[in-house]
């Protein structure tokens, strides 16, 4: 609750100071353009109806007061009156210190190691109970895989499970892909090779941030899933090696994809992705699908080199990796973005048939968001 305001002699901001004894400063631009009057913002959606054009450039305060939990302002020139409750500035308060650490972790992220269990979760009791479902979706949120048990054992049921949350993403694969052994396989996961731990589909603009794999059959000796925290792996480079992981984060790689005909993907971005301040946003390694690095100068190239290969040997390293063997109804999420995938080899023996999607953290983020909201309630 807001117990006082102070307006800068300027106009320019104001100063509010909280009932937990906190300050923060407001500029009286940043007020205006959000504004939660029905004339700037629509009622029923919330989108903002004004542009940045429509704000006077002098804008600024001419009188504020807060009465109760609520801040009201009035602006020059427009001489247009608002008002903000104080949770609402709280929560939106941008006066403070921030964490802005190279390459750090985002907040509400979880990294982990192989002293992890994959959280799992009942598919009648998610499809049923929303908070059942709202735990499911934070914890992919958080931790960037969570396990379904108990789910039909039919041709598609992934789809189910991502209608449960958003959409998927349909590639050159098909709106799903079938993840068993091919005598030609246009791509080294259909067949019963071990894979490293890698993220899928680097080569695409965007990567499709959401991986489902679902299990139909496995009785084959081996075949194990292995699931590694690639934010934990960024962490420990950072933490051994920071000029390496400046490196990996500085320097495009390039992955590449033609496995079929028609088809010829590429892209070119970092294996470690940060954003514009620094914060960790995205991890995309695959070496099936790396393609020749021709974006480090010739100076750090052998450096660029050892930060890759220290990073494969944390991303290797048994410690790091979770692992565990589909039955039959079962599945897992994976953030694409984040966690890598792995599996053992597997023998001709017996079957292995599993069921691939893709979808995206857009849908699952909305899905959990009114999932939360609705619990606040």
């Amino acid at each position: 609750m807001p117990r006082s305001v102070t307006a800068d002699a300027s106009g320019r901001f104001l100063t509010v100071r909280f009932a937990d004894g906190s300050s923060h400063r407001f500029h009286a631009v940043w007020l205006r353009d959000n504004a939660l009057d029905p004339e700037t913002r629509s009622p029923g959606n919330g989108q903002r109806l004004i542009t940045i054009g429509d704000i006077p450039g002098d804008t600024r305060i001419s009188t504020a007061a807060v009465e109760d939990d609520t801040l009201t302002i009035t602006f020059a020139p427009e001489g247009k009156t608002v008002s903000f409750p104080g949770a609402w500035l709280k929560t939106h308060a941008y006066d403070s210190d921030r964490n802005m650490q190279f390459g750090r972790t985002p907040e509400g992220v979880m990294t982990w190691d192989n002293r992890q269990a994959v959280p799992a979760f009942d598919w009648d009791a998610v499809q049923a109970d929303p908070a059942v479902k709202r735990d499911w979706l934070g914890a992919i949120a958080r931790l960037g895989v969570a396990k379904l048990e108990n789910g039909p054992v039919r041709d598609g049921a992934l789809i189910d499970c991502v209608d449960m949350f958003g959409f998927v993403r349909e590639t050159n694969y098909g709106r799903h892909f079938e993840v068993r052994t091919e005598v030609n396989p246009t791509n080294l996961a259909f067949t019963g090779l071990g894979l490293q731990a890698h993220t899928d589909n680097p080569y695409r603009d965007p990567v499709p941030t959401l991986q489902i794999l679902y299990c139909l059959e496995n009785s084959a000796e081996g075949g194990d899933s292995i699931v590694v925290d690639g934010f934990r792996a960024a962490e420990r480079l950072r933490e051994e090696d920071p000029e390496g992981f400046a490196l990996l984060a500085g320097c495009p790689a390039r992955f590449e994809y033609k496995g079929s005909d028609g088809v010829h993907l590429s892209s070119r971005r970092p294996m470690i992705e940060l954003s514009s301040d620094g914060e960790l946003t995205g991890i995309r390694f695959n070496n099936r699908s790396s393609a020749p690095f021709v974006d480090v100068p010739f100076a750090q190239m052998e450096a660029y080199y050892a930060a890759y290969r220290r990073l494969g040997g944390i991303i290797d390293d048994p410690s790091m990796g979770v692992s565990f063997k589909l039955e039959p109804g079962e599945s897992f999420i994976v953030d694409n973005t984040r966690v890598l995938h792995a599996r053992l080899g597997y023998s001709g023996a017996g079957s292995r048939w599993l069921q691939g999607a893709y979808a995206d953290k857009d849908g699952l983020m909305s899905t959990l968001n009114v999932l939360n909201a609705q619990n606040r309630v």
